[in-house]
């Protein structure tokens, strides 16, 4: 995929009634990709943004730095699953759309503890819809005609490919983690809101996410970090795994299109057009390293270790972007390269953000489930 960073977006023609909503509730706004939306929608759309989150772990405020006390920005520290908290927020901002992103989001974690998914994921997003549905249902004319509601999945839900081929809209859910198994029992909740009562949703569902701001847990900023700090940069397995990649900022944008302009009861898929080996993203991340900050002890490759797989790991996924691209006009700006060095250069230019995620809770959690489990390569 060709580098167009920096080029011009402009809003697909063919569509003539764009959805602008004034006022727009994101949950999850203070973890890693709803971050990203919401200074976006803050810093290039005119809507008010009620930032819905509960703060767990992976939930910072220090990546709304940028839009924090922004006037246009409103946080509200709600957990999904607090019905009456929800409608209260509903009833003071008078939202035209819910982006829901809220979400418990890794597949490790879901394969330690699997309840926490089940409540937030599952629980969560059935008690959002009702509680949108309870709010839509107060409106009338063309505030209920416009209220969208837009559900934000992951490509996981579909299982695993084969060497060949990717995932598209109508793929059969085969999900194979706790994790991909909440996000379906989700997907199937939207689905059958809009079914059973009509409720205006649009769902998304999109490959693996990487740029600034991303939790250490997930494998860029955990191989980034480690690598600086001189320690084991764990692969699972024998890192052949395949993984679509896809810029966070790229992401986002796609998500505001499929709010503006996507076509109520629809799916959208949203790809990188970036398929890597697990092994070649650990690499790449080493070599930008290398360039950037070179290590007097060498290369950091040389911290490569292959620890046991995980229970049940996908071998590929790939997410095909065709229709987004088609009806919607969305294309990534970044491609892997581009988007990895920004990826990178953001890490080693915000120690501060760094160091106040990295807990006692985060280190405990990497040194139980890498360090300790490591195999011979």
């Amino acid at each position: 995929m060709p580098h167009h960073s920096g080029q011009a977006f402009h809003r697909p023609s063919a569509v003539t009634r764009p959805f602008d909503p004034s006022c727009i509730l994101v949950t999850g706004g203070a973890g890693f990709i709803g971050a990203a939306l919401v200074r976006q929608l803050v810093r290039e759309t005119p809507a008010t943004v009620v930032n819905v989150d509960a703060l767990t772990y992976a939930g910072n405020l220090d990546s709304l730095a940028e839009v924090r006390d922004h006037p246009r920005h409103r946080f509200e520290q709600v957990d999904i699953c607090a019905a009456a908290a929800l409608a209260d927020v509903f009833a003071r901002h008078r939202p035209q759309a819910v982006m829901h992103l809220a979400a418990e989001s890794h597949v490790d974690r879901s394969i330690a503890g699997p309840a926490a998914f089940i409540h937030t994921n599952v629980m969560g997003t059935a008690t959002l819809l009702e509680v949108a549905r309870d709010y839509w249902q107060t409106l009338a004319g063309a505030a209920r005609d416009g209220f969208r509601f837009h559900h934000v999945s992951t490509d996981e839900v579909y299982g695993a490919l084969g060497p060949e081929g990717c995932f598209t809209e109508d793929s059969p859910y085969r999900p194979n983690s706790p994790y991909a198994a909440s996000k379906a029992g989700a997907d199937h909740l939207v689905r059958a809101w809009h079914q059973t009562y009509g409720m205006p949703v649009v769902t998304s569902n999109c490959s693996n996410n990487y740029g600034p701001c991303q939790f250490p847990e997930k494998l860029i900023p955990l191989v980034i970090l480690n690598a600086l700090a001189g320690k084991p940069l764990p692969i699972y397995g024998n890192g052949q795994q395949v993984r679509d990649w896809l810029y966070v900022e790229d992401h986002a944008r796609a998500l505001r299109l499929v709010l503006q302009h996507g076509r109520v009861g629809e799916t959208y898929g949203i790809g990188g057009l970036a398929e890597r080996r697990n092994l070649d993203v650990v690499q790449s991340v080493c070599a930008v390293l290398d360039r950037l900050r070179p290590d007097p002890a060498g290369p950091y490759a040389r911290l490569i270790v292959y620890v046991a797989d995980r229970p049940g790991h996908d071998q590929r996924y790939a997410m095909d972007p065709a229709k987004i691209m088609r009806e919607l006009d969305w294309q990534p700006l970044e491609n892997f390269d581009s988007g990895l060095e920004k990826t990178v250069r953001w890490y080693l230019e915000n120690p501060a953000w760094v160091a106040r995620v990295q807990s006692g809770a985060y280190r405990e959690w990497i040194d139980l489930n890498y360090t300790q489990r490591q195999a011979p390569a």
